[in-house]
């Protein structure tokens, strides 16, 4: 099957640095650091992290939108707002994109979040890639007064409006869940580029037709990974059988000291030495796999010294990495 990035998509900063037709790239899911035993990171070295990760041609840095402590759960992600940390950044790094994965769409107003969408990406230089989701945590639906029932309705609906007032002035749009818009006011800033990318993260309570009709890329979380080629075929074939729609997924993440170090691939943590690694993700790429997002909160060791391993014994591997 031949397909092709969409044109506007082609040139886009933030886009092309992560999703290359046939090629794989990686990312990391903040924070880039080990808290295995807690919920809770240290966030120590953050700042440094990033920019090793953006000096060292790593493409992206995913932040997840945790807004409350679920002890049930048992993960804070990176503790601050996925929004204001977004921009902090975006101040503090030069070439890597950032992504949500993602903003839960559904317990957000959409018109606050395309506004904060549109200002990072401006803050960035047109290096924000927004994902969003439904969220998986009933729990936390009451807090917002929001409904977990209708959640893919309102999923659609909210990604429709985000759309509407980032890529087109004064626009009018009815909505059922939300607000109105009739042609009297305009939301600024607009995209840097023409567009903000948007990803569907999860299945979001959508179906495989509706993720290859409207998103620009697909993030979804690593099970059985054997299977990926079979999901990526079907997700081609939903398709309109000319748009590349990449796909990637996250997985948590540890990569041993011993470069010799037998693969692992349980629990869903990945674990294992850099060469071990290497012809796993050789195997996922050839697959068609287009980004593999590094969670490393099982990581073991120092997140410098895995992070410098990952630099300088994976990246060079694959040619997708700038």
């Amino acid at each position: 099957m031949n397909l092709s990035l969409p044109e506007d998509l082609c040139n886009h900063r933030g886009f092309k640095h992560v999703f290359k037709p046939g090629k794989l790239t990686f990312g990391l899911i903040a924070p880039i650091e080990g808290y295995a035993l807690s919920p809770f990171p240290t966030m120590k070295n953050h700042a440094e992290m990033a920019q090793l990760a953006d000096q060292g041609g790593i493409s992206s840095l995913w932040i997840r939108d945790v807004p409350f402590f679920d002890p049930r759960f048992g993960d804070v992600g990176q503790i601050y707002d996925p929004m204001v940390y977004l921009g902090y950044l975006a101040s503090i790094t030069k070439n890597i994109t950032l992504g949500t994965t993602g903003i839960v769409s559904t317990l957000r107003d959409p018109l606050f979040t395309a506004k904060q969408a549109a200002s990072i990406d401006q803050l960035s230089g047109g290096r924000f890639l927004l994902g969003l989701s439904t969220g998986d945590r009933p729990v936390e639906y009451p807090a917002f007064n929001a409904k977990f029932e209708d959640r893919g309705e309102r999923y659609r609906e909210g990604w429709n409006l985000i759309k509407k007032v980032t890529e087109e002035e004064f626009p009018s749009l009815t909505t059922h869940h939300y607000g109105s818009l009739h042609g009297a006011i305009d939301l600024v800033p607009k995209p840097v580029q023409s567009r903000i990318p948007m990803m569907v993260v999860g299945r979001a309570q959508q179906s495989m037709e509706w993720i290859a009709s409207n998103a620009d890329a697909w993030l979804w979380y690593a099970t059985d990974t054997s299977r990926i080629g079979e999901v990526i075929t079907d997700f081609n074939t939903a398709g309109d059988g000319k748009t590349f729609r990449p796909y990637g997924y996250s997985t948590w993440f540890d990569m041993s000291p011993n470069p010799d170090g037998p693969l692992h691939n349980s629990h869903g943590v990945l674990r294992g030495g850099w060469k071990a690694l290497i012809s796993h993700f050789k195997q996922q790429e050839e697959a068609g796999v287009s980004h593999i997002a590094l969670n490393m909160k099982p990581m073991q060791r120092p997140a410098k010294d895995m992070l410098n391993d990952l630099i300088d014994h994976v990246l060079p591997h694959f040619l997708g990495q700038e």
